[in-house]
């Protein structure tokens, strides 16, 4: 069946808006990923850092 050039530009829009949305996802959660891994390896030297404060008192 033919499809309308009305019908199709609509199809197209809001596959392209599906596409921006998933790619928008996408991102936050990579962009989400890098900071808690930062945030892990801060808390990590914290960490570490009270180890050898601890070490060193005793």
């Amino acid at each position: 069946m033919k499809r309308s050039r009305n019908e199709v530009g609509r199809w197209r829009m809001l596959r392209q808006i599906q596409r921006r949305r998933r790619h928008w996802l996408e991102r936050q959660s990579c962009s989400n990923r890098h900071i808690i891994r930062v945030r892990r390896r801060l808390d990590d030297q914290h960490r570490r850092a009270l180890l050898f404060v601890m070490a060193y008192e005793w």
